[in-house]
């Protein structure tokens, strides 16, 4: 895109995050233009004297076209929140990442998602249930979603990998900066079956203050968070948090009443969580049992305006066909039909007498 190089540019500014993204656009309608702009400029879009400096200062040392150049030879494609690519599912999320840098492949079957967490000290039991779990909603049609950690997160995406299916790791550190580093081969393996995800800027080391932003992408990516093995004050709980606070779906696998690494997902079944024992209990939850049957439709029939209105219409509780028409402002029978289609796509269930609700 035109502007890709600006969005580097800004993202390389520390303090420029998503709500000043959003400022700038709005104020100069392009971060082209936001770039050339004066300090007095910048000053009257709402940017503190501070941030302003910050800018005035970069600009001097950063060239847009020479970001983005450096990007390209590493092989990686940035995506932003104007990207027609960005993930549907991501972008629903309060201050979704304005800038992502991917390597491989994001597809549209990965709207189809479910992240596996859990501690980097797995036990056997840990490390079996994330295979077994992993495995099977790779197998059917799931895009596993984890962080690349040691433990939990490796053996999902393995698992997925071995399954024939799709995964995605997000990194707490740069595109370019693999950790731990003995999962470099997993993180090539990867990129040729998903992709590597990061929303922080190339070089960036895995500093502590960057997971809990990465486990926030983990839960924004993915329909549903499945805590399988993790000690109370294991990160895994701030993705199961976000997940929460993202209006997406947390499960939790029980375990020995006296490991330390079944006291968090045990906590989470006691506040709500779905407790779960097989792949097959998460599919039914989330409604994806039908997974590849699912994208093929979408693939066939691509989503429209009126399916986000009747979605919109159905956010809050299930509707008769005829509510749903009113709220929509369209005839019934082209409801129904669009609800029909809808059905086959696993947007939206018939729960009988012509009332439908939100699927996912």
């Amino acid at each position: 895109m035109e502007d890709t190089p600006y969005w580097i540019a800004f993202h390389r500014i520390p303090g420029i995050g998503p709500a000043r993204f959003a400022r700038l656009l709005e104020h100069f309608g392009s971060l082209r233009a936001a770039w050339a702009a004066g300090a007095d400029e910048l000053t009257q879009c709402g940017l503190d004297t501070k941030c302003v400096e910050s800018i005035v200062m970069a600009r001097r040392s950063i060239s847009p076209e020479a970001e983005q150049e450096r990007v390209w030879q590493l092989g990686v494609s940035v995506l932003t929140w104007e990207s027609p690519e960005y993930p549907t599912l991501l972008r629903e999320i309060p201050a979704s990442p304005p800038v992502l840098y991917v390597k491989g492949s994001l597809m549209p079957e990965d709207g189809w998602a479910v992240a596996v967490v859990g501690t980097r000290r797995a036990s056997a039991y840990g490390r079996e249930v994330a295979e077994r779990l992993s495995g099977a909603l790779a197998a059917g049609g799931v895009t596993v979603v984890s962080g690349l950690a040691r433990g939990i997160d490796t053996h999902a995406h393995r698992a997925a990998l071995a399954a024939g299916g799709r995964t995605i790791a997000v990194l707490g550190s740069g595109i370019d900066v693999v950790y731990p580093a003995e999962n470099a081969a997993l993180a090539a393996e990867i990129v040729e079956h998903g992709a590597l995800l990061s929303e922080l800027p190339l070089g960036s080391q895995p500093a502590a203050e960057n997971f809990p932003l990465r486990n926030r992408i983990i839960s924004g990516l993915s329909l549903g968070t499945v805590l399988v093995e993790a000690p109370l004050d294991s990160g895994a709980r701030i993705t199961c948090s976000y997940a929460l606070e993202q209006n997406r779906e947390v499960f939790a696998v029980p375990g020995n009443i006296f490991s330390r690494n079944a006291a968090l997902p045990h906590r989470l079944i006691q506040e709500g969580a779905k407790l779960v024992t097989c792949a097959e209990d998460i599919l039914a939850e989330l409604n994806l049992s039908m997974a590849p049957q699912q994208q093929e439709v979408a693939r066939a029939v691509p989503a429209t305006l009126e399916e986000a209105a009747i979605l919109n219409a159905l956010a809050g509780e299930p509707q008769h066909v005829d509510e749903i028409g009113r709220a929509c402002g369209l005839p019934a029978a082209t409801v129904s039909a669009l609800l029909t289609m809808m059905e086959l796509k696993g947007l939206v269930k018939h729960l009988g007498g012509m009332i439908y609700a939100a699927a996912r």
